[in-house]
């Protein structure tokens, strides 16, 4: 690929730049993991590049690793990102990364390619400073975050589990940051359970309701009290339990028929008050107690996680006070990440990254000097944990 990046950019600008401008809409990589590899392995990184393709397409995943023995500190992310939109809305062409005003523009700008080459080129710097550092450094890439994250990061990591190789600290690279970088860390998600509720009646003519069964009529009132419902009241680190309705689908198409089913897309985000399995006891309870003839198929996408302290969420706090000068707040609040993943291994996850105010729109972007900042924060991360 020929590049016209602007070489007057920093090194970690003129990587983003790279980045952005290969079209990895998921679950396609473009190379990106390629050019990250070669960076890598340049400075002393193994690399294995992983392909599974049990959930349709194969999907390109990294694995790469400085360092034969010690703790294993993880950088975490992706190279896939979301579809465009309609390209024509955008100012600047999606794909062909532009400065403007101050802001990096282009998709993945923020989610999250930004991140990632603040990520190759922390190590760089870290690694010229500390040839010989404490323990292992590693990056754990894939192209199925933005997708439905079956042949990515679930598959990487029960890989190295096989293996025997355990993540001790993993940073993952999502956009956490609110109004300005180094403001908002994650150190935890809530679970995310969803489900797909059928309820069946009889079909019929709206002019004779007595010889059919109306399922609408039939879940309105279940539908009333689960989403009136006090699943929890949170605790010190997670909001109480959420239960939202996504979609409702029912009906012919004709005015005048009463349909024979309707299907329901509902999601509950969790905290770790509650189980999944408790949360399906308790919905199904409220089901059957409304004596609805009905099916619902669970999917529970991610478990809730929490690294309330540790040497992981103590060395983000100090690098973003000793770059930024800002005192961080710790948050679960957000959608699901890859974290989710690698947190049951026991590992310490914390989610920090650039602004997510623009994340999956048009005209995505991120302020260029934070992501050297970040590249700041990520280096004194490494510092503290092994230099």
């Amino acid at each position: 690929m020929t590049s016209s990046i602007d070489q007057s950019l920093s090194p970690t600008l003129e990587l983003a730049c790279d980045l952005i401008q290969r079209r990895s809409v998921t679950p396609e990589d473009a190379e990106c993991q390629d050019l990250m590899r070669a960076r890598l392995e340049a400075i002393g990184f193994s690399c294995e590049t992983l392909i599974f393709d049990e959930g349709g397409p194969a999907v390109k995943n990294l694995w790469a690793v400085r360092g034969t023995e010690g703790p294993i500190f993880c950088f975490a992310g992706h190279t896939d990102v979301v579809p465009t939109g309609p390209e024509a809305e955008w100012d600047i062409p999606p794909f062909a990364p532009e400065i403007k005003d101050g802001f990096l523009f282009g998709r993945g700008a923020a989610d999250m390619k930004g991140s990632l080459a603040s990520m190759v080129v922390a190590c760089e710097a870290f690694v010229a400073e500390n040839p010989d550092h404490k323990g292992r450094i590693a990056f754990l890439i894939t192209a199925d975050e933005e997708g439905p994250a079956i042949d990515g990061t679930v598959k990487v990591v029960n890989h190295l589990q096989e293996q025997g190789t355990h993540i001790d600290w993993c940073l993952v690279g999502e956009p956490s940051s609110t109004a300005q970088v180094g403001d908002v860390i994650k150190n935890g998600r809530r679970g995310s359970l969803g489900a797909v509720l059928t309820v069946n009646g009889k079909q019929g003519h709206v002019a004779y309701p007595h010889l059919a069964d109306n399922p609408i009529h039939r879940i309105a009132p279940a539908l009333a009290e689960l989403s009136s419902e006090e699943w929890d009241q949170g605790n010190d680190f997670f909001p109480a339990t959420s239960f939202q309705i996504s979609n409702i689908n029912g009906g012919t198409g004709a005015t005048n028929v009463i349909p024979g089913k309707v299907e329901v897309i509902c999601n509950f985000r969790f905290s770790t008050e509650l189980t999944a399995q408790e949360l399906q006891a308790r919905t199904e309870a409220i089901l059957d107690k409304h004596q609805l003839d009905y099916s619902i198929d669970w999917n529970l996408s991610g478990q809730p996680f929490l690294t309330a302290e540790g040497e992981l969420v103590e060395a983000s706090i100090k690098s973003i006070q000793a770059v930024t000068g800002l005192q961080t707040e710790l948050s679960t609040a957000g959608g699901t990440s890859d974290g989710r993943f690698i947190a049951p291994t026991g590992s310490q996850v914390v989610e920090l990254g650039p602004v997510n105010a623009t994340i999956h729109q048009v005209n995505e972007c991120v302020n260029a000097e934070d992501l050297d900042q970040l590249t700041k924060i990520y280096q004194n991360i490494l510092k503290e944990l092994l230099a």
